[in-house]
């Protein structure tokens, strides 16, 4: 029983790393994003595909989603789920404003909110 335990924790520690690489990796593509198509003028059909964006937020979801819930459940503090599912929420809704400064900033707070989330439960298990 110990060892599932244990095998549990290894997995959600290393889930939540990914969270945080992710949302790091989306942070990254918003600002390069709009550096790159504001003031070069390039890469807007590719790195401003809405497709992208659907992709990370699944991700974000599914990785976030798990890693928070199993964390709550094994620490007992729901600040880390709160404050993700927050992130996540705000990830979601700069979906549906277009592309541009109000997308970015709604991102690029979701997935702060989601990494600090993710930093959190690494932080409980340690």
């Amino acid at each position: 029983m110990h060892r599932v335990r244990d095998a549990l924790v290894l997995i959600r520690n290393r889930l939540d790393r990914a969270g945080v690489f992710l949302s790091g990796l989306c942070a990254l593509h918003c600002l390069a994003g709009i550096l790159l198509v504001a003031g070069l003028g390039l890469g807007g059909g590719f790195l401003l595909a809405p497709a992208i964006h659907r992709v990370g937020l699944a991700l974000a979801i599914g990785v976030g989603a798990g890693t928070l819930v199993l964390g709550v459940v094994k620490h007992g503090d729901p600040l880390p789920l709160q404050v993700g599912a927050a992130g996540i929420a705000f990830m979601a809704l700069a979906l549906f404003v277009g592309h541009g400064t109000e997308e970015a900033v709604l991102t690029i707070l979701g997935v702060a909110m989601l990494a600090w989330a993710h930093l959190r439960n690494l932080r409980h298990s340690m």
